[in-house]
């Protein structure tokens, strides 16, 4: 999960700063959905580390890891054809949040540029389209190869893929979710780390996300 960085815009510059937060919001939401959650929706623990460098005097990190599913089939319904119906369940709630914990790292980018502008965020404001200006190009792209593994039509991978954004959109909007993503995304710029572990990750969340319910 890598932040894509769009063409510098010469005239409206952004500062390394404030690029810095926007990846470390980013990075955060994804790591949260990976960890808080998977864990809500019962899914098994999956490793995942937050890898952070310097380029171009660019504060960089990503989400290494995180995924349920380590190699996309050709269509969901061929991998699961001998599953038995606990299995293909799993399977589809696996491959379902894997689509949904990509979509919360721009879109929780999105969110803090909001609240940064004091601005308010919905669903008919930003779209999926609308993530490519929020880091999430890569994101989308990866999604996408996600999608086409469902089969069906285009019109019911649309249907399928809008509930998952929505998903994600309510994930970024929980109170409580949100301010562990900020304690984590603060806790990211505040450590000089080249890599944060998964259990260092989890004991930010954790720590926050308990305090806020």
């Amino acid at each position: 999960m890598n932040r894509s960085y769009p063409p510098k815009n010469r005239l409206n510059p952004i500062t390394t700063q404030e690029l810095s937060r926007k990846t470390a919001f980013h990075e955060a939401g994804h790591a949260a959905a990976i960890y808080l959650g998977n864990r809500q929706k019962q899914l098994p623990p999956v490793f995942f580390q937050i890898c952070r460098n310097h380029a171009n005097m660019h504060w960089l990190a990503k989400v290494e890891g995180g995924r349920l599913i380590h190699t996309l089939p050709l269509s969901i319904e061929e991998a699961i054809r001998y599953f038995t119906d606990s299995q293909k369940l799993a399977y589809l709630q696996a491959f379902e949040a894997d689509i949904i914990n990509l979509l919360v790292g721009p879109l929780a980018e999105a969110n803090y540029i909001a609240l940064r502008d004091d601005e308010i965020i919905n669903s008919q404001l930003i779209t999926l389209n609308t993530l490519h200006f929020y880091g999430g190009s890569n994101d989308l792209k990866i999604v996408q190869d996600y999608m086409t593994c469902f089969g069906g039509d285009a019109a019911m991978q649309e249907q399928k893929l809008t509930e998952l954004f929505l998903s994600a959109f309510y994930f970024i909007n929980d109170g409580a979710m949100w301010r562990a993503i900020t304690a984590l995304a603060n806790y990211l710029l505040v450590h000089n780390k080249h890599v944060i572990d998964c259990e260092e990750i989890s004991g930010v969340l954790d720590a926050h996300f308990l305090m806020a319910i």
